[in-house]
């Protein structure tokens, strides 16, 4: 195993994995492959992946008596009725360094082997530093990506917030979030297409905290759409008509799509460019694409498309880049068809689908700028009930502009993104500031830690409670709630890995073009978070008696505290939702 130093940050995946390798007698076969691989990995010595040797628990009733469990069944595979040898036990109990968590004590019971971790000396490990390294990706990569959003893009009549359906919008947000994600492993981000500055569609944008990159209104793409039509003219996969040819587009639309191209071309000149898509992705051997994408008549749109997505790449002559197209499931097919129409026209960079599942909404037909009017408005309805007649001025405006964006971006970002979601439009009520149901809950709990900072630090300048001192003055064995286990364990240390997953989704081969992102993680991950802090929050009393001999566990929870905050703040910030500190 490779040797890393004693103070690489406490992880899930490295520490299941050395478990494994321990549990077998065997170690990985090239050095540091414990803690590079997923936890679904396959071990290279052979067997179970190891990530089916050790479960790590997550429930409170099972975290009362264990933190990692091998089942029994794995064992009976592993050893003679199940009974773990002396020496294995020991090899077990004896890891150390490399993210492995310090471990306390095992034990075979009849559900398997238990292991307990040093809980203490968890603490100490991950909040001596105040907790920024599990506030990051383990994992920092290098490469360029270009975020594509088809809904977006200026075909007739134009994206405007008056015409955006709530499917486009779950696009628009779900290409806002991957990218937040990926540059926070490193990689350059650039969103495609920009957007006339000033613009209406800009305006909605902002709102929900997208900061989509912008060009001047005379901006113009002439340049580079002409170079894209000679690229398309050259291309060897372009086709000319034999007399008589009908002209398609090539492909199986709906009805309305079909027709407008086939006007258009029946509008065209001989001569008009037509290119084989079909020939582009099978002699390329590009997987994943419509069997049914035939010649396909190029139109202006598409060209100034094509243009668009130039301009975004126009950094990436050196290194090669990954493209990610964000589309709806209604604009799968033409978007493959605009992939395969920049490939014929010699773009080579690596292109990617992630297809967002249709949004819902029953007894009712709203766009996108009608849906946020709505939450808007229920936004500050709810406010009012609450909090009666201050719920006014600018301070009051951006909580509910935050609010209301936050609800919005969980209720379509929460679902896995290829599946469908359905949203209650017609439910009085739709938010409220109350109760574990998203965007709402999330922030809410947030603005509790603040509140009780500010409490705190009131405390400090009376002279009641001391200042926080270092971790190595504090005896991290007084946190002894389960409660407290369960945020550290569940959310601070695993907190890394999650951000990781993302990145991980590119690295995946095979498949075809369609990839999954997983976005719909740290919006899970916020809601479980919360109701988990809730719960410990209305339990316990953080801010004691100002007692000499009670200081050392409070201050050892307002270090926890500290650390979680700084979790909400970075978890948040991949949604472009800046905390609210008061409520």
């Amino acid at each position: 195993m490779e040797k890393i130093e004693e103070s690489s940050p406490l992880r899930i995946t490295p520490t299941v994995q050395a478990l494994s390798f321990a549990l077998r007698g065997k170690r990985p076969n090239t050095p540091g492959a414990h803690s590079g691989r997923g936890p679904g990995d396959v071990d290279k010595t052979g067997g179970e992946p190891a990530d089916k040797l050790w479960f790590k628990e997550s429930s409170a009733k099972n975290l009362r008596n264990r933190d990692f469990l091998s089942p029994t069944t794995m064992l009976n595979t592993l050893y003679a009725d199940g009974q773990v040898p002396p020496t294995v036990m020991s090899r077990v109990l004896s890891l150390r360094g490399g993210g492995v968590l310090p471990l306390a004590g095992a034990e075979v019971m009849g559900e398997g082997l238990r292991l307990r971790v040093d809980r203490a000396a968890s603490f100490g490990a991950v909040l001596a530093g105040g907790a920024s390294e599990y506030m990051k990706p383990s994992v920092q990569r290098q490469g360029r990506v270009v975020i594509n959003c088809p809904a977006l893009h200026p075909r007739p009549p134009g994206p405007s917030p008056a015409t955006l359906t709530l499917g486009q919008l779950r696009t628009v947000l779900v290409a806002d979030h991957t990218g937040a994600l990926l540059r926070r492993q490193g990689l350059t981000v650039s969103y495609c297409p920009v957007l006339p500055e000033g613009g209406d569609v800009m305006a909605f944008l902002h709102s929900l905290g997208v900061d989509w990159p912008t060009v001047p209104a005379s901006w113009s793409g002439a340049q580079r759409e002409e170079e894209v039509q000679e690229a398309l003219a050259g291309s060897p996969y372009r086709e000319e008509d034999e007399p008589g040819q009908r002209r398609g587009g090539g492909g199986s639309r709906g009805g309305e799509e079909e027709e407008e191209e086939q006007q258009q071309g029946g509008r065209e000149k001989d001569g008009a460019l037509r290119v084989n898509l079909k020939r582009v992705f099978q002699e390329e051997g590009l997987a994943g694409y419509d069997p049914s994408l035939g010649t396909c008549t190029v139109q202006r749109d598409s060209v100034s498309h094509l243009a668009q997505l130039e301009h975004a790449a126009a950094d990436c002559k050196e290194t090669m880049a990954t493209v990610l197209h964000v589309m709806s499931c209604q604009d799968e097919f033409r978007q493959q068809q605009i992939a395969m129409l920049w490939r014929a026209s010699g773009a080579t960079h690596t292109q990617r689908h992630v297809v967002c599942g249709p949004v819902k909404t029953p007894g009712t037909n709203l766009t996108a700028e009608q849906y946020l009017q709505l939450r808007r408005g229920q936004m500050k309805d709810a406010s009012e009930m609450k909090y009666g007649d201050q719920v006014e001025g600018r301070t009051w405006d951006d909580i509910i502009r935050v609010m209301t964006s936050a609800t919005i971006r969980f209720e379509l970002l929460s679902t896995v993104h290829t599946s469908p979601v359905t949203l209650d439009l017609q439910r009085e009520g739709g938010v409220s500031t109350k109760g574990p149901r998203g965007g709402v809950f999330v922030m809410y709990n947030c603005a509790r830690l603040h509140t009780l900072f500010d409490s705190y630090e009131r405390g400090v300048e009376k002279g009641l409670y001391p200042e926080i001192p270092e971790a190595s003055q504090l005896d991290f064995s007084a946190l002894k709630e389960e409660g407290e286990w369960i945020l550290l364990f569940n959310y601070l240390i695993p907190f890394s890995e999650l951000l990781d997953q993302s990145g991980q989704s590119l690295d995946c081969e095979g498949g075809g073009a369609r990839v999954n992102i997983k976005t719909e993680q740290v919006c899970k991950f916020l809601v479980a978070l919360s109701k988990d802090f809730s719960s410990y929050y209305n339990r316990v009393h953080v801010l004691g008696e100002p007692l000499p001999h009670l200081f050392n566990q409070m201050l050892c929870r307002l270090r926890m505290l500290r650390a979680l905050t700084d979790l909400y703040h970075s978890a948040l910030g991949t949604l472009h939702l800046p905390p609210i500190r008061q409520l």
